[in-house]
């Protein structure tokens, strides 16, 4: 028999065993936490494609060829939004394909934060020029478990609508990924309720929803634009925070200079620890969210506690 007879029963098989299959590459997501919370609504469905790997950062990511071709073969492409991932905006204007291209973080009921200005948050006065990458609005929304429930059904309303044979079990799978969720919440508000008094820096204003989630003291942030290192002022500001605020930890990112953090850290008597607000060094899947916001919570708590 010619190979090709052999890979066209074999397709026809597939689509006989699985009828209206969203299949692997027809799902893009831009960031590991968004691209969780989807793996866990499309279930034994199918897998989405991730864009951002690795510990490579929304903030500076540049699209190559390879993220071209998968964005054009997608059916459905959850993305922040251009609040969050100014790479995007274009290529998704052009996009010829007739993709369902959704900025999952502009989806209704989310719970939405203001950036935080003034004092310990405030832009240099030196930068001059419009570098502010986010927008009025905070666009970390994930960090928040009951967010990321809401993200869940959204995701799984237009996967629904895409793939109506298995609208049914896209449901079903969001409804047990809010389960989850609930259930990590208590867990993580256990855990976090001994510090919530303890006052930290983090390296860049990622965590408000986290924050506010549990309760938590963050006094600052050491860079104002992740885009662009901290002045000597800026550090030097920082400095007199931490003295202020009596803060007790200074929390760095994977992609932040461990040196800047010691620059900073240095004479101050503040232990350094690391927050990762993306996954960077997580492997990516359903369970990468719950790995996320779990490694937060153990490293808020083991910097964070007295000795």
């Amino acid at each position: 028999m010619k190979q090709s007879s052999v890979l066209g029963m074999f397709l026809i098989g597939g689509l006989l065993l699985f009828p209206g299959r969203v299949w692997a590459l027809e799902v893009v997501v831009s960031i590991k936490p968004l691209h969780s919370l989807a793996a866990a609504v499309m279930g034994n469905l199918g897998s989405p494609g991730l864009l951002i790997q690795g510990s490579a950062s929304e903030h500076t990511y540049t699209l190559r060829p390879s993220d071209a071709r998968l964005l054009a073969k997608a059916k459905v492409i959850f993305w922040g939004g251009p609040t969050l991932e100014t790479f995007l905006v274009r290529p998704l204007e052009n996009l010829a394909t007739a993709a369902n291209k959704v900025a999952i973080l502009e989806v209704e009921g989310l719970t939405r934060l203001p950036i935080r200005e003034g004092g310990a948050w405030e832009k240099e006065e030196e930068d001059h020029h419009d570098h502010e990458t986010h927008g009025p609005m905070d666009p970390h929304m994930w960090l928040d478990p009951v967010n990321a429930g809401i993200m869940g059904k959204a995701m799984a309303r237009v996967l629904g609508k895409v793939d109506p044979a298995n609208a049914g079990k896209y449901s079903e799978n969001a409804s047990l990924l809010s389960q989850r969720l609930e259930e990590m919440d208590q867990q993580l508000r256990r855990e976090l309720t001994p510090v919530r008094d303890r006052h930290y820096i983090v390296f860049h204003d990622a965590y408000q929803y986290f924050e506010r989630r549990y309760g938590l003291g963050s006094s600052g942030s050491v860079m104002v634009n992740p885009d662009l290192p901290p002045s000597v002022r800026r550090i030097e500001e920082i400095g007199k925070r931490i003295v202020a605020s009596k803060a007790v930890c200074l929390f760095t990112e994977p992609q932040f200079s461990a040196r800047l953090a010691e620059t900073v850290a240095a004479g101050q008597g503040i232990r350094i620890g690391v927050l990762d607000p993306l996954g960077a060094a997580m492997s990516e899947g359903p369970d990468l969210y719950f790995q996320l916001l779990r490694g937060l919570s153990k490293a808020l708590v083991a910097c964070l506690r007295s000795e």
